[in-house]
């Protein structure tokens, strides 16, 4: 029988996703990964610096391999980087229980949030929440799908992957069509019990609900799902819980779309990666003087060591 696993890959620092292609391609990905290793996906979100995953599967390492191993090939040949992308282990949490699993999918889902990106999880475009009670939620756009012959274009030739996956336009995979959603439905059970979890806020009540699953584990909170991850204080982050952010500031996407075309265009390299630390240095004293863009952003987006 399959377990369920939270399974996280940071990058520290260094963005793991520098532009909207990277994270259709993330996506992807791991949508293959699912299918190679017979395991069933549950919700996701993927932020710049890291990726979360609720799975059911055999084999979790060997699914993260196959997440992440051609991830890294693809994002390195893009922007001319070499070496392991990403920590050296990703982080792995056994999930048993019906409380449990709430919490865990619902602290994956609320990642945005948590971060100061999005002010409500349905807000963030690389998660899936907008995949669950779509159209009970009110979700009713739909984005035209490409014809499977066309799939390569995206995936290579060789790629393998169910009929059952559908891809849009834009070259993705669908949500709906990779994840096990009717399973994440049926968990929170109406589409008003799962839109209060997307808005609940972190509590001790929360993590005594978890006790009834008698699993002898600790709860999931805010911190066990962020271990590995190099995130704000916690107090910062139940301050972004209660949607106190400013969510008009430049997110990584945009500086690192940004940057990577500065990069091209006035320097004629290939990304960021091949600038030279004075251009480099240079760069980053304009976006923290000129611009007011934070240091840790400045570093993370620009690739500058510490």
């Amino acid at each position: 029988m399959k377990k369920t696993y939270h399974l996280c890959l940071s990058a520290g620092e260094e963005a793991l996703f520098r532009d909207l292609e990277d994270y259709y391609k993330g996506f992807n990905c791991f949508a293959l990964a699912l299918y190679k290793t017979d395991s069933t996906g549950l919700v996701e979100s993927f932020m710049s610096t890291h990726a979360h995953k609720l799975v059911q599967t055999h084999a979790p390492k060997d699914l993260m391999f196959k997440f992440r191993n051609p991830y890294a090939k693809y994002f390195n040949k893009k922007y001319g980087r070499s070496g392991r992308l990403g920590e050296g282990i990703h982080f792995t949490l056994e999930v048993v229980g019906h409380h449990h699993t709430i919490a865990a999918a619902s602290y994956i889902l609320r990642n945005a949030m948590h971060h100061g990106v999005a002010p409500l999880p349905f807000a963030y475009p690389h998660c899936s929440a907008n995949a669950i009670f779509r159209r009970e939620m009110g979700k009713f756009q739909d984005e035209a799908l490409l014809p499977a012959r066309s799939y390569s274009r995206f995936l290579g030739r060789y790629a393998e992957y169910p009929d059952s996956y559908k891809m849009t336009e834009s070259g993705v995979f669908t949500r709906e069509s990779v994840l096990d959603i009717p399973q994440m439905e049926a968990l929170y059970g109406t589409p008003r019990a799962f839109n209060f979890h997307m808005s609940r806020k972190s509590s001790e009540e929360w993590e005594a609900e978890q006790k009834k699953d008698a699993n002898g584990m600790p709860p999931i909170n805010l911190l066990s799902i962020e271990s590995g991850v190099n995130m704000h204080d916690e107090s910062k982050m139940l301050i972004f819980e209660s949607g106190k952010a400013d969510y008009r500031n430049m997110s990584d996407i945009d500086l690192c779309t940004e940057l990577d075309a500065l990069a091209r265009n006035k320097y004629g390299r290939q990304s960021v990666y091949q600038l030279t630390l004075k251009e480099k240095q240079s760069i980053a004293e304009h976006l923290y003087r000129v611009r007011h863009i934070s240091e840790s952003q400045i570093r993370r987006c620009l690739v500058l060591p510490k």
